[in-house]
């Protein structure tokens, strides 16, 4: 079973893609708030795909990946954006996320990012 990690400050939002991916068929999530508590979670955790929001409280998605990349370097990473953050998924990309979503995003193309990167 995959273990899929959410990271978003909006709890609704952590909802909202829980929700889409169990329908979807998966089960076995962890969630976290920030950045901080994501980098935390996944050391403990060692999901097989983390969900990352860009913009948070506490550390930024960004910086959360480079943390991420830095512990396993094959870690799997889809960044979540709002439009209009164009240049922080380059960024993103650049350190090592595999995929991004813009939100609001559609379930089907969530759904379909996330089985892409896991393969």
């Amino acid at each position: 079973m995959q273990k899929i990690m959410i990271v978003d400050d909006a709890a609704f939002m952590r909802m909202m893609i829980r929700e889409n991916l169990k329908k979807a068929g998966f089960s076995d999530f962890v969630e976290a708030g920030n950045g901080e508590e994501a980098v935390a979670l996944f050391s403990q955790t060692h999901p097989d795909l983390t969900l990352l929001d860009i913009t948070m409280p506490v550390k930024d998605g960004l910086a959360a990946l480079q943390e991420i990349r830095k512990e396993d370097p094959g870690a799997k990473v889809i960044m979540c954006s709002a439009m209009g953050q164009e240049s922080m998924v380059i960024e993103a990309v650049r350190f090592g996320a595999l995929d991004f979503i813009v939100k609001p995003f559609k379930p089907e193309r969530l759904v379909q990012t996330v089985r892409n990167v896991l393969g």
